[in-house]
């Protein structure tokens, strides 16, 4: 068992913190392969209906949130992280057995709500421990090793579900699950102690909730990690479809998805380099201007049908690279923005964040993916309207104080 105190060597907690949040993209991008036999098998007359079990565990990773970072300031990290992950597994044991679409959503909503655990926790663990540009390089770099698992988690999906049917997804996600638990109870230590938790009362939930909200930097910043989330989920749900119904590239899609994501990846690398020198905001700033403006170049484009074959295939591949690209860029950084000023309340803080900008990026990527209509262009019109929005906010935050950050 972990002693209490200790802290790991900085290696195993980045790989650590990095397998906790690879939870969540483990679980949304293996599953991607799969989307068109879940629709044969559970919703052959509303085959678009099959991107909502990508949603609805976005969903319950929202919900789930709302109470995680408050119950691990009342108790502790660690026994509310291995809790989260034993509802994670509680959810994809009923995912298994699903005999219809409501059940296999109901069943991605409580896996979605465990998922919370590792998400929230891990966040609030690594602001325990470090601050301000510091912890944004160390989420770049647990960022970077996150962004590696959409490069195989669709080639890995698309291989299970070929020998196991898509309801074999379900029995990794239980042993990657039950991995993460093992290594969190035998080698990560405690980081909250004792005198530094809060109760789990009303009127200490209710403060801690104004604080993190009368802020206006963390209220802005996490109204521009939900449109930032808002064009990532979206993106997530209409690819598959894109790629197989308007390029024919279904069979090809995991490999595709798998290349874009390792390209994508230098992002992080990028940002672990740069946002010490320039700065968290100034970073974020300029990552949007850069994906706003391409993704009005595409948008542009396709609603002109000036590309087919596979010059639009190229245009579309290229812009997916660089929303990717640009989201590495600003993610980490938004979200170390927003955490920064709450290190006195860092899990009620990560559950706020968390859950407000999840659960509205769930209302915008939903209706968005359901508008697919076998072009490209409903979704780039909805990322476009939302990274315009982000970098209007993220304008305001530049010129708030502690613009160093």
């Amino acid at each position: 068992m972990a002693a209490p105190g200790k802290r790991l060597p900085q290696a195993e907690f980045i790989a650590l913190m990095a397998m906790l949040f690879s939870t969540i993209a483990f679980s949304i991008d293996a599953m991607l392969p799969a989307l068109p036999e879940i629709a044969a098998d559970v919703s052959p007359y509303a085959p678009n209906r099959a991107q909502l079990v990508l949603t609805s565990f976005v969903l319950g990773m929202g919900f789930g949130t709302f109470v995680t970072g408050p119950l691990s300031d009342a108790f502790g990290r660690k026994p509310v992280l291995l809790a989260g992950v034993g509802l994670y597994i509680l959810g994809a044991l009923f995912g298994a057995l699903a005999q219809s679409l409501e059940l296999l959503l109901a069943a991605r909503l409580l896996q979605g709500i465990g998922a919370a655990g590792p998400r929230i926790v891990s966040l609030a663990i690594i602001r325990d421990l470090y601050a301000g540009r510091t912890m944004a390089r160390l989420m770049s770099l647990v960022m970077l090793i996150f962004s590696l698992v959409p490069v195989f988690a669709p080639a890995l999906g698309a291989l299970i579900s070929h020998f196991a049917g898509w309801r074999g997804l379900f029995a990794s996600f239980v042993i990657f699950a039950l991995i993460s638990a093992l290594w969190v109870g035998l080698r990560q230590p405690e980081t909250l102690a004792p005198e530094n938790r809060r109760p789990l009362a009303p009127d200490t939930l209710a403060s801690a909730l104004c604080a993190v909200l009368a802020h206006p930097v963390v209220r802005r910043a996490i109204l521009i990690q939900s449109l930032i989330f808002g064009a990532l989920f979206a993106m997530l749900s209409s690819t598959q479809p894109i790629f197989d119904i308007t390029f024919g590239q279904g069979d090809n899609f995991p490999y595709w998805f798998g290349g874009i994501s390792m390209v994508t990846a230098s992002a992080n690398v990028l940002n672990a380099r740069l946002v010490m020198r320039l700065g968290m905001r100034r970073m974020v700033h300029r990552a949007l201007i850069g994906g706003l403006t391409i993704t009005g170049l595409v948008l542009a484009l396709f609603a002109a049908r000036l590309l087919e074959g596979a010059p639009a295939l190229a245009a579309y591949v290229l812009w997916q690279a660089s929303l990717f690209f640009m989201i590495g860029l600003t993610l980490g950084n938004v979200g170390a923005i927003a955490m920064e000023p709450m290190g006195h309340i860092a899990g009620m803080a990560a559950s706020v964040i968390g859950a407000v900008s999840t659960v509205a990026a769930v209302l915008i990527a939903a209706p968005l993916g359901l508008a697919f209509d076998g072009t490209p262009v409903p979704l780039a019109t909805g990322i476009f309207i939302c990274l315009a929005g982000a970098l209007l906010l993220m304008h305001r935050i530049r010129h708030e104080p502690d613009g160093e950050a």
